[in-house]
C-alpha cells in the first residue's frame, strides 16, 4: 500500500510539475475596452473610470495613441493589439513590424505599462486567409521587442476563438482543429520558447445557446449544481461545475495532445450580455450580473480548473462599456458593465471577493435625480422617500448640512441615495418611476456627505416598502402625491452572502 501511495504521489507531482511555476502567481481580472459607442468617452474619462473602479488590467483592440498617453503614469497593465487589417503587412515584413513596435510601443514605454501584445484577434476563424503569416507576424513583433530589450516585460501572443477546439467535452478528448496544425504547432513552439501564454476567448453564453438546452443554464452561470448534476470526464473522473472551466481544460488537453504541457492560458474575452432580442431570452441583467460576479470570484480566488487546480487563469471581461454603435443583434451592443457616462448597467455581487471592483458597482454607486425630468414627478418621489420610504430626511431641513442648494432636484437626490443605500443598492431601488438613475459620481458636496461616501450602506429590511419603479404595478407616483391610500409591494429578498454563488 505504501508503495502504491508513493507512486501515486510521484505521478501527481510529475503531472503538475510543468505548470507548478504558474501556481504561485495570483490571477487577475481585466477589462476589454471597445470603442463602438455613439458618444465614446475621452481617454481621460476612460482612465478616470478605471482608477475609480480599481481596474488595473485592460486590453485594447488597437494601439490608440491618445489612450496610451492617458494611461501613462497610472501603472495600469495594458495589453495592446495589432488589428486584423494590419496583420498581412506585418506578417510579411520584418521592417513593417519593427516600425509598428517603434511607433506604438517604444514611444510609450515605460511611462505606459504595456505588458502584452495581441497580434490579431481570432485570426484562424475570422480571417483564415491571413493564417499563413500569423506566426511570422508574432516572430517579427517579438524580434523588435528583443532589439529594444523589452521582450522579458512584454509578451507576444494572439487571441483565439474557442471554436478552434473540437470535441471539447469531455475535455480530455479535446483537440485543436487539425486543419490548423501547420499554424498551431509552430505557434505553440513560439509561445513555449518565449515563455508567453495562449490567449483564448471563452464564451459560455454562446456554448449554452448553441447546445439547445443540452447545457443547463446554471452550469453556464457558475451556479452551484448538486453532485449528480455535475459533468464528469469519464476518462479522468474530473468533475466540472461550470462551462468556463471545461473550455479552459479542453484547451489544456488540446495542447497536451500536441505535446505542449507548460504553456499557461489567459482568457482574453469572457462575459454575458445584459440584453438581447426576443429570441435571446437569457440575455438578461440578472444573468449577466450572475455570470460576471461569479466569474470574478472564481478567477481572483485562484480556483484554477479541475485539471490544474490553483493555477491562475487570468481573465479579461468583455467588456467595459456597452457598445451601442455595434452592428448586429441587440446582444452585440450589451456586454458592458457601464454605459458611456460611466454609470453601471447593473450592480455586481462581489461580497468577499477582495479589492477587485470592491468599491465600484458594489460600494461606490449613488442614486441621483435624473436631469430634465418632470418637477411634479420628482417632488412626488421625494415625498414618498421621506414618508413611506422611511428615509431620514432631517439632513435636508433648513440649517442642516444638506439643505443647500434648496432645490427639489438636490433634495430628491439626497433622499433617493439614502433609500438606495438603505436597501443595499438592490436592483429596482433606484428608479422611482424613471426620475432616478445610478451613477458612479459622488454627489456629496461641502459638509453634505451622502450615505455611499462614508460606507453607511444600511441594512436590507425584509418586508420594507419598495421604491416605486417603472416596472412596478403597486401604484403610480401621482397616487403617492395625492392620497395616503398606497399599495405597497412586499420585497422578499434572500441575501446570498460571502462565499455563496449566485
Amino acid at each position: 500500500m505504501a508503495t502504491w501511495r508513493s507512486m501515486a504521489l510521484l505521478f501527481l507531482f510529475l503531472h503538475l510539475l510543468p505548470l507548478a511555476a504558474m501556481a504561485d502567481k495570483d490571477a487577475f481580472v481585466g477589462f476589454n475596452i471597445g470603442t463602438a459607442l455613439s458618444d465614446m468617452p475621452s481617454p481621460t474619462q476612460v482612465v478616470a473610470l478605471l482608477k475609480a473602479q480599481k481596474i488595473f488590467h485592460v486590453r485594447l483592440y488597437d494601439a490608440d495613441q491618445a489612450m496610451l498617453l492617458a494611461l501613462s503614469g497610472t501603472g495600469i497593465r495594458v495589453t495592446v493589439s495589432v488589428p486584423n487589417q494590419q496583420l498581412l503587412a506585418i506578417g510579411q515584413s520584418n521592417s513593417t513590424a519593427a516600425n509598428w513596435v517603434a511607433r506604438n510601443i517604444l514611444t510609450h514605454v515605460p511611462a505606459t505599462n504595456i505588458t502584452a501584445i495581441s497580434v490579431g484577434s481570432e485570426v484562424l476563424t475570422a480571417i483564415p486567409n491571413a493564417a499563413p503569416v500569423l506566426v511570422s507576424a508574432l516572430k517579427f513583433i517579438h524580434a523588435a521587442l528583443v532589439a529594444a530589450r523589452l521582450d522579458s516585460h512584454i509578451k507576444v501572443s494572439t487571441a483565439h476563438s474557442s471554436s478552434i477546439i473540437l470535441d471539447s467535452f469531455p475535455p480530455s478528448q479535446a483537440f485543436f482543429n487539425r486543419t490548423w496544425d501547420p499554424v498551431m504547432i509552430p505557434l505553440l513552439e513560439f509561445l513555449q520558447s518565449t515563455k508567453s501564454y495562449l490567449m483564448l476567448n471563452v464564451y459560455p453564453y454562446y456554448d449554452y445557446i448553441q447546445s439547445r438546452d443540452a447545457i443547463p443554464l446554471d452550469y453556464a452561470l457558475f451556479r452551484p449544481l448538486p453532485p449528480n448534476k455535475e459533468a464528469v470526464d469519464s476518462n479522468t473522473l474530473l468533475h466540472y461545475t461550470n462551462v468556463f472551466d471545461a473550455i479552459v481544460d479542453a484547451a489544456y488537453f488540446s495542447m497536451s495532445y500536441l505535446n505542449f504541457t507548460n504553456i499557461p492560458i489567459v482568457v482574453t474575452e469572457s462575459g454575458w450580455p445584459s440584453k438581447g432580442d426576443s429570441n435571446e431570452p437569457d440575455a438578461t441583467l440578472d444573468n449577466a450580473n450572475t455570470y460576471n460576479s461569479n466569474l470574478i470570484k472564481h478567477v481572483i480566488n485562484n480556483t484554477g480548473t479541475p485539471k490544474h487546480p490553483g493555477v491562475a487563469v487570468s481573465t479579461f471581461i468583455y467588456e467595459l462599456y456597452n457598445e451601442d454603435a455595434r452592428s448586429g443583434v441587440v446582444s452585440e451592443k450589451n456586454w458592458g458593465l457601464f454605459d458611456g457616462n460611466g454609470r453601471p448597467i447593473y450592480v455586481l455581487h462581489l461580497t468577499g471577493s477582495g479589492t477587485m471592483l470592491a468599491n465600484d458597482t458594489t460600494n461606490q454607486t449613488y442614486c441621483v435625480a435624473r436631469d430634465g425630468v418632470d418637477r411634479k414627478m420628482l417632488q412626488a418621489a421625494l415625498d414618498w422617500a421621506c414618508g413611506p420610504g422611511k428615509v431620514d430626511c432631517s439632513a435636508m431641513v433648513q440649517g442642516a448640512p444638506c439643505y443647500e442648494p434648496d432645490t427639489v432636484a438636490a433634495h430628491a437626490t439626497y433622499a433617493f441615495d439614502a433609500y438606495y443605500h438603505r436597501m443595499v443598492m438592490a436592483e429596482g431601488t433606484c428608479d422611482f418611476n424613471g426620475v432616478a438613475t445610478v451613477t458612479t459620481t459622488d454627489p456629496s458636496h461641502g459638509s453634505c456627505i451622502f450615505p455611499g461616501s462614508n460606507g453607511s450602506n444600511g441594512t436590507f429590511i425584509n418586508g420594507t416598502s419598495l421604491a416605486p419603479s417603472s416596472n412596478s404595478t403597486s401604484g403610480s407616483l401621482s397616487t403617492f402625491n395625492e392620497s395616503n391610500s398606497v399599495s405597497f409591494l412586499r420585497l422578499i429578498v434572500v441575501l446570498l452572502l460571502s462565499g455563496v454563488f449566485l
